[in-house]
């Protein structure tokens, strides 16, 4: 894992100082090792975090004659196939790391190479014949990557303040802000600034040093299909989730250094552990988080999948003076981000740092597997596509004119709108009255279905597909990348922990997309067919709860403890000025 930054420039010569400043923003990323590469206008360098290979795995990495070289923030989990492959079709490795795997399947097949790869992963190629930079994302989006393209040349980095560092102009962009105002982020491709855009997931670019720009995918989310298919029994997929999600499991456990996992007490996380356990001859490192509060204190539940699997467990209380970590976070964002599990997200990052450098986690089995109350809601909703035009006029007429305060106001709002898919983004975001009320007018984005299919083209299926494919594809393309990964890999690597995610490996996600959502959602349940398939290595107590998230009682602090924090902050000389 690293941080990487670099730039090709069009009319002069890259320098040393430029580039070394641009990875100095990130050295929390990677405080093991530095690299450095400078070839006429292009500078490419990287901060190391060492997992693999932690004596020669030094980058940047060239294959053999120096005419292609590396920087690579991630982990390639089939490096070790992929080598022996490369190595039979005459390729010659320096290092045993998967990084230079990298550059010897450039060599080999170009950007179709991509294809092959199993991990996660944001890196640059730099190809001196053919003077041009190769700028690549994994799948899922777990690993960022920044880029502006300018009249002077190429920009890019792990992180926005590698941009800043070189100079790229910072004009704000306000369709970014306008989505971040409904969406409490700012989803892929856009930044907070207009030069810079995020490289979308599962997508290549090459810059060449005229100026020129290539794109492509290599690769995209199957929709799932509306029946079951036709070649694969729910049994049948049952038996292929259990083997595929193990060695997901066993994949990600490959490392030089110790190894730990996140453990909430809820579904995804518990099944990580246990595989974890089954698959390790050593107690599994576990590391969880509480709170005072029990409404959102999962520490039982934690306790009793540690207990079973006897892992070597860790666990810490968060309390409210946590509050005091904020102005350290905001730091690497570097954008606005409106997730408040940011903070103890921190502090299971920091917490777990202290004994290991890797840690697994349960992200993306929500999303994958129908676990959020947002697709539960959708079954509920129903009933309301049979409603005609003149009682949704109505409707919305009587949601305006009610007070603001009156309950059922946005509620009323969802129910008018024109179709299912804009009801789903209406209950699912920041509420429009809210937004309404703060805003001026020019901040508002339209509500119909048709901007949000418009805006989101690639994150959505075809017209076709039902509202509750349309909903979970959604969350597992945009808000996955733009919310819950980037919060994960911001407050990880804040404190240099490496994360890791099976429930994101490609192969486990496309065998997910096969299967129908009834197999995953049924009588307001998600994750049926995960539960299915692996639920008889939890305890009763687990299968059994309901779904609690990962909450954070921050609306109960700000009513106590932390009332006048708020109000300090609110009524402050700087929020008043603006």
């Amino acid at each position: 894992m690293c941080g990487i930054a670099g730039q090709l420039l069009r009319h002069s010569k890259a320098e040393l100082a430029g580039i070394r400043a641009m990875c100095g923003q990130i050295r929390h990323r990677g405080p093991d090792d530095e690299g450095y590469h400078l070839d006429g206008g292009c500078g490419i360098g990287m901060r190391r975090l060492s997992i693999i290979d932690l004596n020669t795995g030094h980058q940047p990495i060239s294959n053999e004659d120096g005419s292609v070289w590396v920087v690579f923030n991630g982990e390639i989990y089939n490096y070790r196939e992929l080598r022996r492959d490369l190595i039979r079709a005459g390729h010659r490795f320096q290092t045993n790391s998967d990084t230079e795997t990298l550059v010897h399947l450039y060599e080999e097949e170009g950007v179709e190479g991509i294809r092959k790869l199993r991990g996660m992963f944001a890196y640059a190629i730099w190809d001196v014949r053919a003077r041009s930079v190769l700028l690549v994302r994994d799948r899922f989006g777990k690993k960022p990557l920044y880029y502006a393209a300018l009249p002077q040349g190429l920009y890019f980095g792990s992180e926005l303040k590698c941009l800043r560092a070189a100079g790229v102009p910072l004009d704000i962009d306000p369709d970014a802000l306008r989505l971040y105002l409904q969406f409490c982020y700012i989803p892929d491709p856009w930044s907070p600034y207009r030069a810079i855009r995020k490289l979308p997931p599962g997508s290549w670019m090459i810059y060449h040093a005229g100026g020129q720009i290539e794109r492509g995918r290599f690769w995209k989310l199957p929709v799932p299909p509306a029946e079951p298919p036709p070649d694969l029994s729910e049994a049948e997929a049952c038996e292929r989730l259990r083997s595929t999600f193990d060695e997901a499991v066993r994949l990600r456990m490959i490392a030089d250094v110790p190894l730990g996992a996140f453990l909430s007490g809820g579904i995804d996380s518990s099944l990580i552990v246990a595989s974890m356990a089954l698959q390790s001859a050593a107690p599994v490192k576990t590391f969880s988080i509480g709170f005072e509060e029990n409404e959102f204190n999962e520490l039982p539940y934690a306790a009793l999948v540690a207990s079973q699997y006897k892992t070597e467990h860790h666990e810490i209380m968060v309390r409210p003076d946590s509050l005091d970590l904020v102005s350290r976070m905001i730091r690497h964002f570097d954008e606005p981000f409106g997730d408040a599990a940011v903070i103890p997200t921190f502090l299971v990052s920091e917490f777990a740092a202290e004994r290991v450098k890797v840690c697994l986690s349960g992200d993306g089995g929500d999303e994958l597997f129908g676990g959020y109350e947002s697709f539960f809601q959708i079954e509920r909703f129903r009933w309301m596509d049979r409603l005609p035009q003149f009682a949704r006029t109505a409707i919305s007429w009587t949601a305006d004119r009610l007070p603001y305060s009156a309950y059922g106001k946005n509620y009323l709002r969802m129910m008018s709108r024109d179709s299912a898919l804009a009801r789903y983004f209406e209950a699912n975001t920041t509420p429009y009255f809210l937004r309404r009320n703060l805003l001026q007018p020019d901040w508002m984005l339209p509500s119909d279905g048709a901007y949000f299919r418009q805006t989101f083209r690639d994150c959505l299926p075809p017209d076709e597909a039902d509202i509750l494919t349309q909903a979970l594809y959604f969350e597992t393309t945009a808000k996955l990348a733009g919310e819950m990964l980037v919060k994960v890999d911001r407050m990880s690597m804040a404190n240099s922990l490496e994360v890791r995610c099976p429930l994101l490996d490609s192969e486990l996600a496309e065998l997910a997309s096969r299967m129908p959502n009834s197999w995953k959602i049924r009588k307001r349940s998600g994750k049926r067919i995960l539960l299915k398939a692996l639920g008889d290595r939890l305890p009763l107590e687990i299968r059994n709860r309901k779904k609690m998230g990962f909450g954070f009682p921050l609306p109960l602090w700000f009513r106590g403890p932390l009332r006048g924090f708020l109000w300090d902050h609110l009524t402050g000389g700087l929020i008043l000025s603006r």
